[in-house]
């Protein structure tokens, strides 16, 4: 498209409607007394959904670029803004009862969607140098969001995510000055042109530098470090949007990256990223065995889902499942994902998994829930992850790459183990002595006292996530008819 100014701003009605939102929210807060900062969050829902509809609305249409080809309007664009725009919707509602009285509530609001706009950014970028700055503005808010508490574990949690996420943005920026020394250009699709005949050297540094930015912002091995310390450093609610949203723009990122720019140079580029998501799934639920503090494991098996959502990336454009089967798992991943933190949103003030078994108690709804949500994370049929989870594989198998299917479902069976160790607790119902808590005595026994004070708006998060992961596991077939090719 060229640049009429009228076209290209409807083309980005989604993204100008979330910065409405943040900064219509920002200005409404500064007005608004304490005790009524819920109207900041009643505006970041209101913008989330309505971005996600005329996401929806722009997906019938046909693709496009705008901002001279630096911007993709299209499928994969579409997928995220939807995602996206509902999965923030959900975290901001889940977030409600940890800042609430808070006296920055209404930024916490304001910089989720600011994420929220540079995660749909890293998905619709064709343009190396957009790409940079997409990666800043979805990483920059989510430094404060991770240390949002101000306490010592959240500040230490920030810390490191901040400087991880500068490291990894200094080789973004060396990768796609390397690229640009060797093909001449940022733009994708120029690129793809241009790279084949480039140095293989700097190709070479190039692409490596720019998929070691795309796999930090999707917490993928090996710059996943992060991701414990950051998830069991801060709230639940804000574990939730930092796991799940970041990492939706970043896969698509990688998607477009190897379906584009990487697709023609003299490297094994989908082998590489096919080696990251066997280290990714592989790790991940290794260094999640051991695991008793409940964060810390949905944090290392977060790092365990980038592993299964790279296989498509591997594949992309080998197969004509690739981009189907990315939809299915994105959207599956998204919902089951803010279900099970969720799930320890509930109950924040108990953190290990006896803890959390404790304070449920008889609350066996809470409990079936979180069951729900956590086979689903495995992809046990009839839940979302399960439909996601037989779309990616079947598209990493046509794609020619055997190996990592074994490899995958070796790891999904593997990953039971963890999993079923929190059911069991919650199902054998962990006494409140053995429950191991930090401090001892009184202390100890007053905190999982007080963490059986479980919260309500989570806790409706929690069954809505696992009614949804249902429905869509069950609607498959409806499900897969739209999303898979004829």
């Amino acid at each position: 498209m060229s640049g009429d100014p009228g076209a290209e701003f409807l083309a980005l009605l989604p993204e100008f409607l979330l910065l409405v939102g943040a900064v219509g929210g920002l200005l409404l807060g500064l007005w608004t007394p304490q005790h009524r900062q819920y109207r900041v969050r009643a505006v970041a829902v209101v913008a989330c959904l309505a971005s996600a509809v005329t996401a929806a609305i722009a997906l019938t249409g046909p693709a496009m670029t705008v901002f001279e080809g630096t911007w993709a309007v299209d499928t994969v664009t579409g997928i995220v803004r939807i995602v996206v725009a509902l999965a923030v919707a959900v975290v901001v509602v889940l977030s409600a009862s940890a800042v609430r009285g808070h006296p920055r509530e209404t930024e916490a609001y304001v910089l989720m969607l600011l994420g929220a706009v540079g995660t749909i950014a890293l998905a619709a970028s064709t343009d190396m140098l957009l790409l940079m700055a997409a990666f800043l503005l979805a990483s920059f808010p989510l430094y404060a969001l991770a240390g949002f508490a101000k306490d010592a574990r959240g500040v230490e949690a920030t810390l490191k995510y901040y400087l991880m996420g500068a490291l990894s943005g200094v080789l973004m920026m060396i990768g796609i000055a390397a690229l640009v020394l060797g093909g001449g250009s940022t733009n994708y699709a120029e690129l793809a042109a241009l790279l084949p005949d480039a140095s293989p050297a700097l190709t070479a540094l190039g692409v490596i530098g720019v998929l070691a930015g795309v796999a930090f912002k999707a917490g993928a091995v090996p710059v996943h470090f992060w991701v414990p310390d950051v998830t069991a450093g801060t709230s639940p609610a804000m574990a939730a949007y930092i796991t799940t949203i970041p990492k939706i723009g970043a896969v698509a990122a990688a998607f477009r990256l190897l379906a584009e720019p990487f697709a023609a140079v003299p490297l094994d580029v989908p082998l590489l990223v096919a080696v990251i998501a066997g280290a990714s799934m592989t790790l991940g639920n290794l260094a999640a065995f051991n695991q008793t503090e409940v964060l810390r494991l949905l944090a290392y098996s977060t790092v365990s889902q980038v592993g299964y959502l790279f296989m498509v990336v591997a594949v992309a454009t080998r197969t004509d499942l690739d981009l189907p089967a990315l939809a299915v798992y994105l959207a599956a991943y998204a919902v089951t994902n803010l279900g099970a933190f969720a799930a320890v949103a509930v109950v924040p003030g108990a953190r290990t998994i006896g803890e959390w078994a404790t304070a449920v108690g008889r609350r066996r709804w809470l409990v079936v829930s979180l069951i729900v949500c956590l086979l689903g994370l495995v992809g046990t049929p009839p839940t979302a992850v399960f439909v996601g989870k037989l779309a990616v594989f079947t598209a990493t198998w046509d794609g020619g790459l055997t190996w990592l299917v074994v490899l995958a479902a070796v790891n999904t069976v593997a990953s039971l183990f963890y999993y079923l160790r929190w059911i069991a607790a919650c199902a054998l119902g962990a006494p409140l002595a053995a429950a191991p808590v930090s401090g001892g005595g009184d202390g100890a026994r007053a905190a999982v006292v007080a963490a059986q004070q479980s919260v309500r708006t989570p806790a409706v998060v929690l069954h809505s996530a696992a009614a949804v992961s249902l429905l869509l596991g069950i609607g498959a077939g409806l499900w897969l008819s739209v999303a898979l090719p004829a």
